[in-house]
């Protein structure tokens, strides 16, 4: 893949490359956002928006009852430069799918919710790897969230208003728990090899005709 790399490089600009470097180490897996059954596309773009701008870089949809649309207009491509996992096949419930798949890989699994057994955000331990579940602009999380979360949180209020909006509520989250983050001393970055695989992608989709240079190169390289 290195030798790979190394060859697209020859067509994008070296800020460009830069910039890939740059931005790919500030990315993380510790933290994680599934959002489930949202329907607004301006709230589910303005998500993946603040997922990229806080170093976010998966996110998993939940697509049950109603089907994922993102904005452009509101992502302003930021959704090219995240890892979405979608869970949408017919006949079975999604979102517990996306749980196991996800306490799989080593997450505690926390509800963005008003709860009696809930944490304040700022009090929320993130030692290990979270996963934050945003649920539905009306309804908020489904009761399969209830029944398999590890922890519930909250945003502290101050106001009339018992909550914020999905998109607000995600951008507030991941602003406090990306900052705790990155002054601790958790191992939240990518390894080498995540890191490599992700510089790579990102290089292919910033250059015009990425996939075929790609393709030439293997067809060129591969049993040499």
């Amino acid at each position: 893949m290195l030798k790979l790399t190394d060859y697209l490089k020859g067509f994008a600009t070296e800020e460009r490359w830069n910039t890939i470097t740059e931005v790919a180490n500030k990315r993380t897996q510790h933290i994680t956002v599934v959002i489930e059954d949202i329907y607004q596309p301006h709230n589910a773009s303005a998500v993946l928006r603040s997922c990229d701008g806080f170093g976010i870089q998966d996110v998993h949809i939940i697509e049950n009852n109603n089907e994922f649309d993102a904005s452009s207009q509101v992502t302003i491509g930021a959704d090219q430069w995240l890892s979405i996992h979608r869970y949408n096949n017919e006949g079975i419930n999604n979102t517990t799918r996306c749980l196991e798949s996800l306490r799989e890989q080593g997450y505690q699994i926390i509800a963005t919710s008003p709860h009696e057994n809930d944490t304040e955000l700022n009090d929320l331990n993130i030692d290990q790897k979270t996963a934050l579940v945003f649920g539905t602009e009306l309804d908020g999380i489904s009761d399969t969230v209830k029944e398999n979360a590890d922890g519930y949180v909250k945003i502290p209020m101050a106001g009339f208003s018992e909550s914020f909006n999905i998109s607000v509520s995600a951008a507030i989250c991941l602003y406090d728990l990306t900052l705790r983050m990155r002054r601790s001393t958790l191992n939240w970055q990518l390894s080498d090899e995540e890191l490599d695989l992700l510089k790579y992608e990102w290089l292919k989709r910033s250059i015009k005709a990425g996939e075929k240079l790609e393709k030439q190169w293997l067809e060129n390289n591969l049993d040499k």
